[in-house]
């Protein structure tokens, strides 16, 4: 089980927490804060969203390519039109030039022979321009049929994320017992400039499935994904560095898996009620994984009794415990896909 505490420096064990902070067990309950069924449907919410705000955004890259690829295929279209045409309007003025008329209009055998090559290369350019013209025709319909199935994708898609983002928030209306707060509505926002590096992805866009492979390199032994090990490390290089603590050992939630790392807004370790400065840390933590987090596959952020979620920004949290832990009011929580 992780025990909420402080990072004790190398060579000192035996220290004592620095005044104003406590070396806090873990809450009664369950630390995450929330219930575990709410933590699944947030979860399952998060990632459906996610995964349809992939598929739209591969869709409309798509559907962007078709219709710059259609315009070309009708000028293109318009070319051989008019090749075509200019064919036509010569025969028209000129009569047809058949094998027959090439003889009797030939008075040597040389000149026979001059008018059928001139014959074989008019139906030859005729044949090339009527295929070309038919082949950009078969073209353009089936970049028009392409067009019509990525506006249906999108459709879908678009259903998909409204679905999600009204589970979500129809999950957190029923966890939500408690009134708002002051403290509460909008006072965790923050500012950040930072942009992380984006974590890998597969081909399509998706995000590759990950195990909790790695060592987690925070206080708290286990493994954690290579994904979490990323924003991890991200936030580290933006200048967040204060205590850390990912992995954590039974229970439910997303720190069993690997997926979830708890920041600290305190210099040392989890106290009480972040205020000052502290306070201002955690805002802008928050801050920096919610600009970021289409690069870092950010599920949610949880920071002092409100919840980001991709689909939905900030909502309230208060399915808690009432303590600083689970209410999230000395740690920001991250959750990523």
């Amino acid at each position: 089980m992780f025990a909420l505490g402080i990072a004790i420096p190398a060579g000192a064990a035996s220290a004592a927490p620095p005044t104003g902070l406590r070396a806090a067990a873990a809450p009664n309950g369950d630390e995450e804060g929330g219930t575990p069924a709410l933590r699944a449907q947030l979860e399952a919410a998060s990632k459906g969203y996610l995964d349809a705000k992939r598929a739209l955004d591969t869709s409309v890259r798509r559907q962007q390519q078709l219709t710059t690829q259609l315009k070309t295929t009708e000028a293109e279209m318009t070319a051989h039109s008019g090749k075509v045409g200019e064919i036509a309007s010569l025969a028209y003025r000129t009569g047809r030039l058949g094998t027959v008329s090439a003889l009797l209009s030939s008075n040597t055998p040389e000149g026979f022979m001059d008018r059928a090559v001139t014959l074989d290369a008019v139906a030859a350019n005729e044949d090339r321009a009527l295929r070309d013209l038919v082949a950009t025709r078969d073209e353009a319909n089936r970049t028009r049929v392409a067009l019509d199935g990525e506006i249906r994708e999108q459709r879908k898609q678009v259903a998909v994320m409204a679905k999600r983002k009204d589970q979500a928030e129809r999950a957190l209306t029923v966890a939500n017992t408690a009134p708002r707060t002051t403290a509460d509505s909008g006072s965790n926002r923050g500012t950040s400039a930072a942009n992380a590096k984006a974590a890998p992805r597969n081909s399509d866009g998706s995000w590759p499935s990950e195990s909790c492979s790695v060592n987690d390199p925070t206080p708290a032994t286990g493994c954690i994904t290579p994904r979490t090990l990323h924003a991890l490390n991200q936030a580290k290089a933006a200048g967040f560095t204060r205590y850390v603590s990912c992995h954590r050992s039974g229970g439910s939630g997303e720190h069993p898996k690997g997926r979830a790392c708890d920041f600290a807004a305190q210099k040392n370790g989890f106290g009480g009620d972040a205020t000052g400065g502290d306070k201002t840390y955690g805002n802008n933590l928050a801050a920096y994984f919610i600009r970021n987090a289409d690069r870092l596959a950010v599920l949610y952020v949880i920071w002092y009794r409100q919840i980001w979620l991709p689909s939905s920004g900030w909502k309230s949290y208060s399915g808690a415990g009432g303590d600083p832990s689970s209410d999230h009011t000395n740690h920001v929580h991250l959750s990523v896909y």
